[in-house]
């Protein structure tokens, strides 16, 4: 059975902006570079070779987080700078398929630099007896990842097109973003908090969940009156 054409849109328009991603490497080595760097930064910083429990945990998410914002400024660049906006306003593709390949897209970022971050977080900052809570992370990551998708993908839209773009996407986002970090650390934390890590209150999933859930609403309320603006 064929896909639908809307998913087959949204593939071929996150796989163009991959496509140009691994062309010009212009998001994920800097998002890895900074992320290593700050973690870097917090081990001689806190001056501690081992964290655990909600500073591990604190310091984990803010890296990844702060990391995220070079992909959100840079996500819709391409669109502006080259017109492809406007030849996709002209389309006959359903305006919401590139909210969903921008979503995609910085899933994806957020995925291939955890691949990095994460490890060397454990090496840095982490005893070795840990790395067997990792697989309890995959909840986090996959909620958190989605919410910064989301928040990007949105923020993202609103800021291309304006002149102080690099400056007013970090400002937008970071508010935005502070629910998502405040749901991630306390759900995560337990893990880190080794020998004998905690149970996971079921209200930090729940919350970010819903957070999700209502920022995709906004985004897909909003997004074709930015497409048009």
């Amino acid at each position: 059975m064929s896909r639908p054409p809307g998913v087959r849109v949204v593939l071929a328009l996150a796989r163009a902006q991959l496509r140009l991603e691994l062309r010009s490497f212009e998001s994920l080595p800097a998002m890895c570079l900074f992320a290593v760097s700050a973690l870097v930064l917090f081990h001689f910083g806190l001056n501690r070779d081992q964290l655990s429990g909600d500073l591990a945990s604190g310091v984990l998410w803010v890296t990844l987080l702060l990391a995220a914002l070079l992909a959100i400024n840079r996500i819709y660049v391409a669109d502006a700078e080259q017109g492809g906006f406007d030849a996709f306003v002209m389309s006959r593709a359903p305006r919401e398929a590139l909210l969903y390949a921008k979503l995609l897209v910085l899933v994806a970022y957020m995925a291939l630099v955890e691949l990095v971050v994460v490890p060397a977080f454990a090496l840095l900052l982490l005893e070795p007896s840990v790395w067997q809570a990792f697989p309890g992370l995959l909840g986090p990551l996959a909620l958190g990842d989605l919410g910064v998708a989301v928040i990007g993908a949105l923020v993202g839209a609103l800021a291309v097109r304006t002149t102080v773009r690099d400056l007013l996407g970090p400002l937008m986002s970071l508010p935005l973003l502070v629910p998502v970090l405040l749901c991630v650390a306390r759900w995560s934390a337990p893990l880190f908090d080794y020998p004998h890590a905690g149970g996971v209150a079921l209200r930090w999933p729940l919350v970010l969940g819903l957070y999700d859930a209502l920022f995709g609403l906004i985004a897909f309320a909003l997004f074709e009156f930015l497409l048009e603006d």
